[in-house]
């Protein structure tokens, strides 16, 4: 075997994404509130970096400035290793004022100095009376709520019961679901005792489930499925009201499947109920509720924060487009750190480390200012393309593909894919997802152009206003649809029922209403 080097000359194009580009990109994917997030993140990583008091921010509010497509701010570049920094501070000083932010009198610093005698950051000192936006942001925050497992365990402990009692009741609480349910045998609950008792029995583990019935709110928790869940109910609503609901509990422990499945024809067959007995029992049911654990613990709401606000002026008969950027607005840098950066008596190497953070507080701001742009140029697309939808509901919104926006703006789709996700529009018509603007449609006969999700509005409506005595199928909610112009498959019209979470036509029929 031989081996041999040898030298050799190679021509290709290779791209490679600077850092700031990256960053740039990430901050144009945030939502208003992850936004807001990766800003506390920065403030407390990057000292350079603060927020704007109240003067400031009024000061900044009238000198804010921008083109028809929400231009904010112009990036400026920055040589913060040019040792004379005469013109490169001037320019960062620029670039402070051109996110309009006034320098104020609001902190004072002292420096503090290491027990290695090397100079260390000013730390900023608040001024009396004066409020901290980070600390107004920490105490806003929403504590975290109790679960469903934690809330039960807090009801069982006030319980009048024996220590075992007690001790098995917290034992099947851990076996509560969601909805408030013990879908677990005795023999299951009984194999995750502690080891070193006693193991239970199944007749203890079915006294410690009776006993968390009776305790635990709301009536229902610890039932064995939804038909005893419902039977608990009732009982309470007797024991309550005083009033009689033999026809429900019939209807419950006998007929359940075929309540299920709207058969009420044959349940009044087979218990010689009348069909208007039947039918009010259900109506008087409505009440109660399947899964009561969910009234104590519904899940985590996240809280939609609407990144554009969408308002109607009357003067130019237009949708104007605002970005929600409270937090945004009042970024800045400190000013003190850029006299400390050009400050020849502090060390050099806590200058350098200084320009350094200075340096990413820039890209930050400039990433923050491009998504603003980006953003709200896409908004105004949006706006004008889909004025139909803000002038007369959903049922007008229009095919709008993110290739039509990118080509229209002149960037790329991704861009366009990167600046509407997970972003949210507050309109005069509600808070909608800025992606549900963006959807690919069909032609009404007529030739006009309707999105899906007009379609499916169309098809909700239809179903609305439908007799209810003799709801209409798939086949015939297809060929309504295609009377109002709009021709999809059966197919179809089953797909968006089911995504609209409409039941079937058998089981949307309300009986007694011929």
């Amino acid at each position: 075997m031989r081996f041999d080097t040898s030298q050799s000359m190679r021509l290709g194009q290779q791209m490679k994404l600077a850092p700031r580009m990256i960053q740039s990109m990430e901050i144009l994917q945030l939502s208003a509130q992850a936004l807001e997030e990766r800003i506390e993140q920065e403030l407390e990583n990057n000292a350079t970096l603060e927020l704007a008091g109240p003067e400031s921010e009024e000061h900044a509010e009238r000198e804010r400035s921008g083109d028809d497509n929400g231009t904010l701010i112009q990036e400026r570049e920055l040589d913060l290793d040019n040792e004379t920094g005469a013109d490169d501070f001037e320019r960062l000083r620029e670039m402070e004022s051109s996110y309009s932010e006034a320098f104020d009198n609001e902190y004072s610093a002292a420096r503090a100095t290491s027990d290695d005698g090397e100079s260390r950051f000013r730390e900023r000192i608040h001024q009396d009376g004066e409020r901290d936006a980070k600390m107004d942001a920490m105490a806003n925050t929403a504590s975290r709520t109790e679960s469903l497992g934690e809330q039960l365990l807090r009801q069982w402990g006030l319980a009048s019961v024996d220590d075992r009692t007690r001790a098995l009741g917290e034992l099947v609480i851990g076996f509560i679901d969601d909805d408030g349910l013990v879908h677990a045998g005795p023999g299951e609950i009984a194999a995750k005792a502690p080891p070193g008792e006693p193991a239970p029995t199944a007749e203890e583990i079915e006294d410690a489930i009776l006993a968390l019935q009776r305790t635990l709110e709301p009536t229902g928790i610890a039932a064995r499925d939804v038909r005893e869940c419902i039977l608990l109910q009732l009982d309470a609503l007797e024991r309550d009201e005083g009033e009689s609901y033999d026809t429900e509990r019939e209807l419950i422990q006998n007929h359940y499947d075929d309540l299920l499945r709207n058969r009420l024809p044959r349940i009044a067959e087979r218990s010689g109920l009348a069909i208007e007995q039947i039918t009010r029992a259900i109506e008087r049911m409505h009440r109660l509720d399947f899964a009561p654990g969910r009234r104590l613990a519904a899940g985590e709401l996240s809280a939609v924060t609407p990144d554009v606000i969408v308002v109607y002026d009357e003067e130019s008969d237009r949708y104007i487009p605002a970005l929600n950027d409270r937090m945004t607005r009042s970024l800045r840098i400190n000013e003190d750190y850029l006299k400390m950066a050009r400050d020849k008596s502090v060390e050099k190497q806590t200058r350098d480390f200084i320009k350094t953070n200075l340096r990413n507080a820039q890209w930050l701001l400039d990433a923050v200012s491009q998504r603003a742009h980006t953003l709200l140029r896409v908004v105004n697309v949006v706006c004008s393309a889909q004025r139909d939808f803000f002038d007369e509901g959903p049922e007008a919104l229009r095919p709008l593909p993110m290739t039509q926006v990118a080509d229209q703006l002149g960037i790329h789709v991704a861009t366009v894919s990167r600046a509407v996700s997970g972003k949210y529009i507050d309109t005069p018509r509600g808070v909608f997802p800025l992606r549900q603007f963006f959807s690919g449609g069909t032609q009404t006969d007529s030739g006009e152009e309707v999105s899906w999700d007009a379609v499916r509005a169309k098809l909700k409506e239809l179903v609305d206003n439908e007799d209810k005595g003799n709801p209409l199928s798939d086949d015939a909610l297809a060929e309504a649809l295609k009377e109002t112009g709009v021709e999809i498959a059966r197919r179809t019209v089953a797909k968006y029922r089911g995504q609209l979470s409409i039941p079937s036509a058998r089981l949307r029929r309300r009986f007694g209403t011929e």
